[in-house]
């Protein structure tokens, strides 16, 4: 097991964040049938939310009880409910009352493949953790697990250290399913892709 990212990656500008976390491991410890057992993945997409004015950021609506963990420190996880039936797992970035997150769209799967397959069941394994609310199923991330520190020493989810992403490796783009986001916020590129297939923290 690799070290966790500490606290201090968390409080870099939200970019920066979104961009470092290529190539990291998203780890989820459960506990099953009486043991635990790690389910990670390498983090191969984020995108990134900046703030009130940002008009794609959940933010842009202030602080509500939505909204709240955006607000809280940085290195903490925003889990929420969309499209009537997908969790969607951010971490929150920036110091404390500056509202702005990652959201990890996808992940390659390293271990507990076979409760990732499970499930994932019918899928292909290309399919099973390429987008947010399928690594959400995958690695049995739910509401429950809002607002949860990603650095405390006994944290059930938290990311590995990893090794950086090359550049060359890595596109940028708009971020997904946005709607009626107006410009320039609809095209803002802050998606970061790695390009696949990644080896184990490389």
């Amino acid at each position: 097991m690799a070290p966790r990212l500490p606290h201090s990656f968390y409080e870099q500008s939200t970019l920066q964040v979104a961009r470092g976390l290529l190539g990291q491991r998203l780890v989820h410890l459960q506990r099953i049938n009486g043991r635990v057992r790690r389910i990670t993945g390498i983090i191969t997409e984020t995108e990134a939310y900046c703030g009130e004015g940002d008009l794609a950021c959940h933010a842009r609506a202030g602080r509500t009880q939505r909204t709240e963990p955006l607000y809280g420190p940085p290195g903490f996880t925003y889990v929420y409910f969309t499209y009537g039936n997908h969790w969607m797992l951010n971490v929150v970035a920036q110091p404390e009352d500056v509202p702005h997150a990652v959201l990890i769209r996808a992940v390659q799967p390293l271990e507990g493949l076979e409760l990732i397959a499970r499930r994932r069941k019918g899928r292909p394994a290309a399919l099973w953790t390429n987008g947010p609310g399928k690594l959400t199923q995958a690695f049995g991330i739910t509401g429950r697990h809002n607002r949860l520190s990603l650095t405390d020493p006994k944290a059930i989810i938290f990311i590995e250290r990893g090794q950086a992403v090359a550049d060359r490796h890595v596109r940028t783009g708009p971020r997904v399913g946005l709607g009626a986001t107006p410009e320039p916020w609809l095209s803002k590129p802050w998606r970061f892709l790695a390009d696949l297939p990644l080896a184990d923290g490389q």
